[in-house]
Formats: structure tokens, C-alpha cells, sequence
């Protein structure tokens, strides 16, 4: 329970009945109970695979005719799979997972805990020594709570998904339904834990603040006591919570990249092994990937986006004397947080109660009904806390802003995100033509392919920009920074039904990875594919929805800068501020670069160490014929019908004098071979298993080592982004003043949107035109189906790989470049010298 006390002023609630005496607000807060309640229902599920019957399988729909005849009914398709050692694996496998997850966490977050104190001390320091020491320590405080928040909310979300993508597993055996629940159900504990605990410990922050460290809301005279000096330290806050994000969305990202793209090239590509094939040393450091960058690195992005907006907004409405004075106005942005959790947490009963899953059909769009419902019904919580917690008018920046005025800029942030959502997923669905056609461009080769897939990401951040641009200009219209920082929070109010997709996606990712690791029916496999594919274009949502909501916490994050060094209008034209400009926009090609060359440094480790160890085993007697009989594996009898299918269509072909019919022909046999070719590779898999039992299998050791060599290059080439984006902001600020530091801000704002949301849209289009050829749902000109291991496919993978890093590590983390260089001029800005006096630089050579 939070409970809020407010002095009535004369003329501040319009429309209370308790003038003249105190008014008390009590908001109760269940929604952490609703992720308890999940986390004990998903707990409920038995890591355990029971063999279907074929009534059961019948029932779901999902037995085809040919299995029907199955000797074994349809509870397992092969003969020779072991219940028992499934089971082994999967305990083995889902351990092995939240192991390496676990062991790169805690070597990440000793590299934070390091960071913490060195620029704790920074802040410390250049805060308290240049202003006071009051500042100073409040500012390091807060900084230090945002960072332990923004690694818990970190750890939390990957201990969720950890915990759930086996069971996750084991319940999509029983159908496409249950699995979905599951997944939806982890992520939701994830989205209401997150947000729930980022409010709360805010609140308590500000409580804190407000009873121990000023004197704040009984007397706003005193400049060292005031409102507005409690919540520049309260910004820290949102500092602490943006540095741990860009260590995890870094880090994370190239680990889950390197990871990635290393398996990829060293399995698909090297060796011709499926996705997630268990003779792949890289594939657990692949699906561990999933959880770190994905899961955790997403988790600190977006509580830094929460925290940054909240705290900006929070520093803005300090400096409006007529909200300052009034502790229930002052916290309207915390308010318009909660209300969102509260209509997110109604919208969570629609995806499980109201409408669940059914059928393969109805997965995309629960997801997609989730994000809608959630912002419908925001939007008259928006109206009405607007209405009671707010005066009827006030004075921000020299502008009079009315209550209704702050609520048609949330609102059009709430909806421009919802935009951006639904945009970014016309852009990336394989259901829709635009990756349809990059699908298409696979038939001519790789280059195409690339060349189609760049060219979709440049125009798909077109209608996502110009909802941008509409929410700042109605937010700076209507009440100058404060409108565009109550857009930030619009766009910020569906967080947690945000972030339940967001983190659905890596679940059932990992979910289908295990399936096949542990040598499930192919029906578990299909299933976890189908819920995985929603799944790739819920996390392009959820993406879009991450950058535009960086974007606009950017802007109001500068907002609140220039308000409080005294910036109102800049002057774009002079010397300082050109030079801003520029290398602002340059600052984000900078970092792509150096994240982007960081994943293909660790990929090309990992792909060196996985030939290493195939050489190795080859070597020992892997794939050696000395041991091996064939015959008795049936690879003799597959001989004998491939033989006698190539005589009989030669014998047809000489006698067909019609073209058209000889190519029909002609297909009909490339697609019986290929069938053949899948038989032949299964009895020559079973036929060393037999003779080598170990030759199949990879150790934990080797896993280990893969896992070891994504950690240390993570680890180690996270540190340089880091530097320059918390840098660049005291370099140019300190030495160049706070105008040419405004440019810079501006400059890498503007570029930087428009690079990550190209960047993801790009790498998402790739993926899943990859899956669209893989599914079997692309024809060539002719008309004829390209499915797995053809050109096309195999041209998708190239361009599958090239957008990993675009999607999952450059793209995303461009969202903290933005937001963080923000936050640290905020945090810094009292610091910085005078705007009249230029800086340090300016005045040694009089400029």
C-alpha cells in the first residue's frame, strides 16, 4: 500500500468536497500479487514429459493420417525414443541453461558493482564539490538505487524465463494452448514484477527523500531545500538504472549475438545440422543468449526507459511553482504509472481467461489484442486522473497548461506507441507482403536479399518518426517540455503488457530449443515452432515499442536539462551548436559500429572453437566407417528405392515429349529425393550412434567452453560503448558548454531513432522471412515450394545472420545511447559551467 497525504490548498482538487481540511489517498496496489500468483501456477508444472495418446493428439488436432497408422498410437512417433532419458535431458538441458545464465550474470554484474563505485564516485565528487555536498551524497544515493533496482529487475526476468521454457516445453506436448498459457503467464511475472517494483521503490525513494533530506512541500524558499533540488537528485535515480542497461543490453547483446551467429555459421552453414541440433557445442551458449540479452538486458532497457521518463517528468513539475507546493500534483507522473499497471493487469485476464488460445491462428493475435486492450483502456484512467489530481491550470515554462491539456499528451503518446507497435509489425510479419517480398528476393541469391531487407528497415522507420514528431509537437504545444514528457509516460503506460510479449518470445525460443535437444516428438517441436513464430514478431513489437519510447523519454530527459541550465530557446545557429549537431548524429554510427564489430570478434571465437571440437571427434572415430554397419540401420534398403526411383524416372523422362509435363516430372522427383536425402541422413545419425555411442553427443565440457568464450568477449568489449556514451556527455559539457552539449544531445537523438528502429526492423524482417521459406509457405516464380536446405533458404540464413546483431545488440542498445546521454546531462547539468561563460575550453581561447 502506498499512502499518499495532501495539504488541501484552496482551489487545487476542483472537485473535492474536502476544502479547508486534509484530504488522504490510499492507492492499493494488488498488481505484485498477480505476479505471484503466475509464478506459483507456472511452479505448479512438473518437469516432467508424459507420452501423449492418440486420443489425446486427435483431440488437439494435431495427427495427421500417416501417424494414424503408428504401431505405437501416436503416444511417440519412433521406436527408439527413451521416456526416461528425455526426461534426464530435460532436467539436464534446462540446468545446464540457467547455469551458464546465472554464471555470465554474476561476472556481469561484478564488472557493475565496479562501475557503481567509480562513478559514484564521479558524481560524489564533481556534484558536491562544484555545488554542495547535500547534492552531492542525495544524487549518489539515488544513482545506487537505480543501479541495484535495474539489476534486480535484470535477474528477476531471467530467472522467470530460466524457470519456465522447460515447462514451457513439457506443456506444448499437450498442445499449442497450454504451451502458450505458459509462456504468457512467465512473462507476465515478469512485466508486473518489474514495473511494480519500479514504482514502489521510487515512491519509497521519494518518501525517504522527502522526510530525512529536505524540507520539501512546507518551505520552497530555501534554493538548497526546495522541490526542485530534491528531485534534480531523485534524477540520479533514473542515471543508475540507464547505466546498468547499457552494460546489460551491450554485454547481453553481444553474448546473445555472438552466440547466435557463431552457431549458425558453425552448424547450419559448416555442417548442414538443424536449428538447435544437441551435436552443436554452441547451442546452449545460444539459447543461454536468449535469456541474458533478451530477457535481462530488455528488462534494465525498459525499467531505465520507466525510470528516465519518471524522473524527468518528476524534475519538470518540480519546476512549476504551482505544482511543487502540492505532493499529490507532484506525483501525477507515478499516478499515470500505476494506472497503466492497473489497466494492463484487466487486459492479462483477456489473454487467459476471456479469449485463450486455441489454435495455431489465435496466438499472434492474443498478443496483438493484449497491446490494444491494455491502451483502450488507459485511456480513460488517463482523463481521470488528470482530473482529480491535478489543478485545473498551471505554469510550466512561462506557459499556462491545463489539466486536460497534460491528458491529450499522455494520450497521444499511449496511442502513438500503439502505432509504432502495430507498424513495426506489418514491417516484420511473415504474414504480410513486406517480408514476404525479402522472402521472395532469396530466389536471385543473398545480395538481393540484403539489399531488399535494408531497404525495408529505411522505410519502415518512416510512419514510426512522423508519430514521433506529432507527439512532440502537440506535447511542446500544449505545455512546452512537460506535454513531451507526459507523452514519454503515455507511451510508457502499457509497460507490463509490453513487456509479458517482449519476454514471451525467448521462452518459447528456448522452449522449442530444448524440445529438440532433448529429443522430443516432432509434435513438440511443431508446436513450440508455431508459438516461437508469434513469438518473432511480438519481440519486433516490443522492439519499436522500446525505441519509440526512448526517443520521446530522450527529448523530455532534455527537456528538463535545458530548463534547468536556463536553455529556452536554443540558438541553432552559431559555431558551437553546428559542431554539436554533427558529431551528436555521428555519436550513434559510432557505437553501432564498435557493438557491431565487437559481435563479429566473439561469433568468429566461437565458430573457431565448435571446428575445433567436430575436427577433434572426426579424429577420434566420429563419422568413421571402420564400426559402422549400415545395413542394419536400413540404409541398404534406402539405397535400393533411390536406385530403382532413378531408373524408373529416367526410363519416363526418355519417353515424355512434353516440356511442361517433363518438368512437372522433374519436381516431382526433386521433392521425393529430397525426402530420401532427410531418411538417408536420419539412418546414417542412428547407424554411428550405434557404433560410437558418444560420437553424437556433446559434453557438458564442451558446452562449458563455448559458453566461456561468449562471457569473456561480452564482458570485455561491452566496456568501450560504455565509456564513450557516459563520456561524451562531461567531455563536451565541461569543456564546450551547455549549448554545443544541447546540440550534441539533439544530434544524437535525431540519428539515433531512425538507425534503431531501421536496424531492428531490418534484422526482424530477415529472421522471419527465413522462417517463411522454412515453414514451406514460399513458391519460386514456378510455383514450385522452397522449403529447408534450398537455395532460398540457405540465402535466407545468410541474411538471418547478417541482421542478429542489427535486431539484438546494435539496434536495441541505440535506445540507451539516447536515453543515457540524456540523463547524465540532466544529473550533471547544475555542474556544468554557466551557459553565459561558455565552457572550460571556450574560455581558454575566448570563444
Amino acid at each position: 500500500y502506498l499512502f499518499i497525504e495532501e495539504k488541501k490548498k484552496d482551489g487545487f482538487l476542483r472537485h473535492s468536497r474536502m476544502v479547508g481540511r486534509t484530504a488522504r489517498v490510499r492507492y492499493a496496489d494488488h498488481r505484485p500479487a498477480v505476479a505471484l500468483y503466475y509464478t506459483l501456477q507456472t511452479a505448479a508444472i512438473k518437469v516432467e514429459y508424459k507420452p501423449r495418446t492418440q486420443s489425446q493428439r486427435e483431440e488437439y488436432g494435431e495427427i495427421g493420417d500417416d501417424e494414424k497408422e503408428s504401431p505405437l498410437n501416436g503416444s511417440i512417433q519412433e521406436q527408439d525414443e527413451d521416456v526416461t532419458k528425455i526426461n534426464k535431458d530435460l532436467v539436464r538441458i534446462s540446468g545446464l541453461i540457467a547455469n551458464g545464465a546465472n554464471s555470465f550474470l554474476f561476472r556481469e554484474y561484478l564488472y557493475m558493482f565496479i562501475f557503481m563505485i567509480l562513478f559514484g564516485a564521479i558524481v560524489l565528487l564533481v556534484l558536491g564539490g562544484i555545488r554542495n555536498w547535500t547534492t552531492g551524497i542525495g544524487t549518489l544515493v539515488a544513482f545506487w538505487v537505480g543501479c541495484i533496482t535495474s539489476i534486480v529487475s535484470g535477474f528477476v526476468g531471467m530467472r522467470i524465463a530460466v524457470f519456465a521454457n522447460s515447462r514451457t516445453a513439457v506443456k506444448s506436448n499437450e498442445g499449442i494452448g497450454p504451451g502458450f498459457t505458459t509462456a504468457f503467464k512467465a512473462g507476465s511475472v515478469m512485466g508486473f514484477a518489474l514495473v511494480s517494483m519500479a514504482i514502489v521503490v521510487l515512491m519509497i525513494l521519494v518518501e525517504i527523500y522527502r522526510k530525512l533530506f529536505f524540507s520539501s512541500y512546507d518551505n520552497n524558499d530555501d534554493c538548497e531545500s526546495c522541490t526542485v533540488t530534491m528531485y534534480e537528485c531523485i534524477a540520479g535515480y533514473g542515471l543508475g538504472g540507464s547505466s546498468i542497461a547499457m552494460f546489460g543490453r551491450v554485454g547481453g547483446g553481444i553474448y546473445t549475438k555472438a552466440a547466435d551467429v557463431g552457431a549458425d555459421l558453425a552448424g547450419k552453414v559448416d555442417q548442414g545440422w538443424e536449428e538447435d541440433d544437441p551435436r552443436n557445442p554452441a547451442v546452449i551458449a545460444d539459447n543461454v543468449g536468449d535469456n541474458v540479452g533478451d530477457i535481462a538486458g530488455m528488462g534494465a532497457d525498459l525499467f531505465g526507459s520507466f525510470a528516465e521518463a519518471t524522473c524527468a517528468a518528476l524534475v519538470l513539475c518540480a519546476q512549476s511553482k504551482d505544482l511543487a507546493v502540492h505532493y499529490t500534483a507532484m506525483n501525477f507522473p507515478i499516478l499515470i504509472s500505476v494506472a497503466g499497471l492497473f489497466a494492463c493487469f484487466l487486459t492479462s485476464f483477456v489473454a487467459t481467461h476471456v479469449a485463450p488460445v486455441k489454435k495455431d491462428a489465435d496466438v499472434e493475435t492474443c498478443l496483438k489484442v493484449q497491446l490494444l486492450v491494455s491502451t483502450t483502456i488507459s485511456t480513460p484512467l488517463v482523463w481521470g486522473i488528470s482530473a482529480g489530481f491535478l489543478p485545473h491550470d498551471f505554469d510550466i515554462s512561462g506557459k499556462t497548461v491545463y489539466w486536460y491539456s497534460a491528458a491529450i499528451c499522455v494520450c497521444i503518446g499511449l496511442w502513438s506507441g500503439l502505432i509504432i507497435g502495430f507498424i513495426t509489425e506489418y514491417y516484420t510479419s511473415y504474414s504480410y507482403s513486406p517480408t514476404q517480398k525479402v522472402a521472395a528476393s532469396c530466389e536471385t541469391g543473398p545480395a538481393t536479399n540484403i539489399i531488399y531487407g535494408l531497404a525495408l528497415g529505411y522505410k519502415s522507420a518512416i510512419i514510426p518518426i512522423i508519430c514521433l514528431a506529432i507527439t512532440m509537437f502537440v506535447g511542446y504545444t500544449l505545455g512546452r517540455m512537460f506535454g513531451v514528457a507526459c507523452g514519454a509516460l503515455g507511451i510508457l503506460m502499457t509497460l507490463a503488457t509490453g513487456l509479458t510479449i517482449d519476454a514471451y518470445g525467448p521462452i518459447t525460443d528456448n522452449a522449442g530449443g530444448i524440445a529438440e535437444m532433448t529429443g522430443m516428438p516432432k509434435h513438440v517441436r511443431k508446436n513450440t515452432d508455431k508459438l516461437d513464430a508469434a513469438g518473432n514478431t511480438t519481440a519486433a513489437i516490443g522492439k519499436g515499442f522500446a525505441i519509440g519510447s526512448a526517443a520521446l523519454v530522450s527529448l523530455a530527459l532534455f527537456g528538463a536539462f535545458a530548463d534547468t541550465v536556463g536553455i529556452y530557446e536554443l540558438q541553432l545557429i552559431g559555431a558551437w551548436q553546428f559542431a554539436g549537431l554533427v558529431v551528436g548524429a555521428m555519436i550513434p554510427y559510432w557505437f553501432f559500429a564498435m557493438t557491431m564489430e565487437s559481435v563479429g570478434m566473439a561469433a568468429n571465437k566461437m565458430v573457431m572453437e565448435v571446428r575445433r571440437q567436430v575436427a577433434e571427434k572426426r579424429g577420434s572415430g566420429y563419422g568413421s566407417d571402420a564400426k559402422v554397419n549400415y545395413e542394419q540401420h536400413g540404409i541398404t534398403d534406402l539405397k535400393a528405392q533411390i536406385s530403382h526411383l532413378l531408373q524408373t524416372s529416367a526410363s519416363e523422362s526418355k519417353q515424355e515429349d512434353n516440356p511442361k509435363a517433363l518438368s512437372e516430372k522433374i519436381q516431382e522427383l526433386t521433392k521425393t529425393l529430397k525426402d530420401k536425402q532427410e531418411e538417408l541422413e536420419e539412418c546414417f545419425g542412428k547407424a554411428i550412434a550405434a557404433a560410437n555411442p558418444d560420437a553424437l553427443e556433446t559434453s557438458d565440457e564442451d558446452y562449458a567452453k563455448c559458453i566461456s568464450i561468449a562471457t569473456d568477449a561480452s564482458l570485455q568489449e561491452m566496456i568501450a560503448p560504455g565509456a564513450l556514451v557516459l563520456l561524451t556527455p562531461l567531455i563536451v559539457g565541461f569543456l564546450f558548454g551547455v549549448e554545443m552539449l544541447a546540440g550534441v544531445l539533439l544530434g544524437a537523438l535525431a540519428s539515433g531513432v531512425s538507425m534503431a528502429i531501421s536496424a531492428s526492423n531490418t534484422g526482424g524482417a530477415w529472421d522471419n522471412a527465413k522462417k517463411f521459406i522454412g515453414a514451406g509457405l514460399f513458391r519460386d516464380s514456378n510455383g514450385v515450394v522452397k522449403g529447408k536446405k534450398t537455395y532460398e533458404h540457405n540465402a535466407a540464413i545468410i541474411g538471418d545472420t547478417v541482421g542478429d546483431p542489427l535486431k539484438d545488440t546494435s539496434g536495441p542498445a541505440l535506445n540507451i545511447v539516447m536515453k543515457l546521454m540524456a540523463i547524465v546531462s540532466l544529473v550533471f547539468a547544475r555542474a556544468f559551467p554557466k551557459q553565459s561563460d561558455g565552457g572550460y575550453l571556450q574560455q581558454m581561447i575566448g570563444q
